[in-house]
């Protein structure tokens, strides 16, 4: 028995020792939270004190090279609703089901939803904002916030892009210098009680939004707008599928237009033409909106066709295997390797130096230029005038060229390729790469990004882009400026002549895939002046009806572009 008490006895102190440890334990932990956490968890209850509501930040605008705004910001206002201070839930209803147009059963669900806060409705206008504003009623905040606006609705829609509900660029430069563009959104801070009440006597504290920087771009306003009619006018003169120009500066890469027709309203990006997308499912729906978005200029390919015309001639004349009075005989086609290729004079050309050979585009003869190259030499060349590498445009969905492998090209690719067939290659880069072998020499990077600017201030950040080397000798450049003069004046380009200037260009004229059917791309591109190249335009035709050679409805397209856009741009007569 007293064995037994002695146990209990122990039992009980063991007890009363693990509780005291326990309880020592505790202080100590209170102690460590009080003194070295008391911050941390100050914060903490400040956090759980507050309710925080966003400022959106104001976009940088989109300014072309003469200061016209091409992209900007309206102010717009977003109306919601904090459940536990509305003092009277059905004035707040009556109030905002009528100023927003909104059915009453819609606003009541969101009046009476107990959530921290409840947005009713976005982008709603400045003046129905302030109007809500004035009710002075209890629990309904107007907050200020902004919606992209285009003042030209659907000029350069597929370069400039659009944003989203979020303030973020979905497509074209608007997604490109997202980051630029973007500022840094503020806030606004609320005390609140454990109820959630405000505590108007704390007050509120406010961080305030930085705007997003200026983007300053190339593109002229009213080249663009001239441009873009005159591509309506083409699409609808020869009943094209769609139309492309570009105009830019070949010496330095500067693009002043970029047009893809049809263009989209950027005031609603989401809505399809007339006559798109009935009885079709979402995802069908989608890939309708994907394609109306696309600029073809940079992320589809085509046929250069005779075009193409130029890269072979510069390579050849780089590798010195012809001379501009070389003697040739075309009689209308040319066999490789029991292949029959025809001129696109069936009748031939007869005896012709090389001068006239560029001048007809003359295919036979531009066939045995490349295969006085061979494969080698001819890829060679591609890589030294940077034709297989994208060409770096500051958008974002660029292409690449599609190419055979070296090691597949025989005499009957190579032939092909001589004369602009058999692959493919972008706009953008057809036209970056003329201008590289006629400015001089220099590889450009097409772009439109000039400069980026903190609102206010007269001076940015000037965007650089990468110096990408000479491809060819000057001695090349020049003879091409002039071999191009002579395509105009007196060959297959003479429908670009413009009285008073020497422009420089080539025709090109391709078939469609699949072969045989029927359709075909007409093509220009053309530069002024020819001995000093300051702008140069590639314009593209896709599928005209009826006549569809591109000297015949390409060039005049360039010739009328030039009469007007050359004065305009300072460039003297000859």
């Amino acid at each position: 028995m007293e064995q037994l008490r002695a146990y209990s006895n122990r039992k009980t102190k063991l007890i009363g020792a693990l509780y005291i440890l326990l309880l020592v334990c505790l202080c100590f932990r209170v102690a460590y939270l009080m003194v070295f956490r008391a911050e941390h968890y100050a914060s903490r209850a400040v956090e759980v004190e507050q309710r925080e509501r966003h400022i959106k930040a104001a976009r940088g605008r989109i300014i072309d090279k003469n200061g016209v705004i091409l992209a900007s910001n309206k102010t717009v206002c977003n109306i919601s609703v904090i459940h536990s201070q509305i003092e009277d839930e059905e004035a707040v209803i009556a109030c905002l089901s009528k100023e927003l147009g909104l059915p009453r059963d819609q606003v009541e669900k969101r009046v009476t939803k107990r959530s921290s806060i409840e947005k009713i409705k976005s982008n709603v206008s400045k003046e129905i904002g302030e109007k809500i504003r004035e009710y002075d009623l209890a629990g309904v905040k107007v907050d200020d916030d902004y919606k992209r606006y285009y003042p030209y609705d659907e000029l350069q829609s597929k370069v400039l892009g659009f944003t989203g509900g979020d303030n973020q660029g979905i497509i074209g430069i608007e997604s490109y210098y997202d980051s630029v563009l973007q500022g840094t959104d503020g806030k606004i801070l609320t005390y609140t009680d454990a109820k959630g009440v405000e505590l108007p006597e704390l007050g509120e504290s406010r961080q305030e939004p930085v705007s997003g920087k200026d983007l300053y771009v190339s593109l002229d306003y009213n080249i663009c707008q001239y441009a873009t009619q005159l591509a309506y006018q083409t699409m609808e003169k020869h009943q094209a599928s769609a139309v492309e120009m570009i105009v830019m500066n070949p010496q330095n890469g500067e693009i002043y237009a970029m047009v893809n027709t049809p263009e989209f309203s950027l005031s609603d990006p989401f809505s399809l033409p007339e006559g798109v997308g009935e009885n079709i499912s979402e995802e069908k729906k989608s890939d309708a909106r994907n394609e109306m978005w696309r600029n073809v200029c940079i992320s589809d390919t085509y046929e250069p066709g005779s075009a193409f015309k130029i890269i072979t001639t510069a390579a050849a004349l780089e590798a010195d295997v012809v001379k501009l009075d070389e003697q040739f005989c075309c009689t209308g086609s040319i066999t490789v390797e029991d292949t029959r290729i025809r001129c696109h004079k069936t009748t031939g050309h007869g005896s012709e130096d090389f001068t006239h050979a560029i001048m007809n585009s003359c295919n036979p003869v531009f066939i045995q230029l490349g295969l006085r190259l061979g494969a080698s030499d001819f890829f060679r060349y591609f890589r030294q005038f940077q034709m297989l590498e994208k060409t770096g445009v500051d958008m974002p969905g660029e292409a690449g060229t599609i190419m055979h492998q070296e090691k597949n090209v025989g005499p009957v690719e190579l032939a092909t390729i001589s004369f602009g067939q058999s692959f493919q290659v972008t706009p953008i880069q057809m036209a970056a790469t003329v201008s590289s072998l006629v400015n001089g020499g220099k590889r450009i990077t097409p772009h439109v990004g000039v400069e980026t600017r903190n609102r206010g201030d007269k001076r940015g950040e000037t965007l650089k882009y990468k110096n990408r080397g000479r491809v060819v000798s000057k001695k090349t450049s020049e003879t091409l400026q002039y071999l191009l003069y002579q395509v105009v004046a007196e060959g297959t380009g003479k429908n670009g002549q413009v009285e008073g200037y020497a422009v420089g260009g080539k025709t090109a004229t391709s078939q469609m895939l699949p072969r045989g059917s029927g359709k075909y791309i007409a093509s220009f591109v053309g530069f002024a002046p020819a001995d000093d190249p300051q702008v140069l335009a590639l314009v593209i035709i896709h599928e005209p009806v009826g006549i569809y050679y591109g000297g015949t409805i390409a060039a005049p397209v360039v010739s009328q572009l030039f009469s007007n856009i050359l004065p305009y741009l300072n460039i003297l007569q000859k």
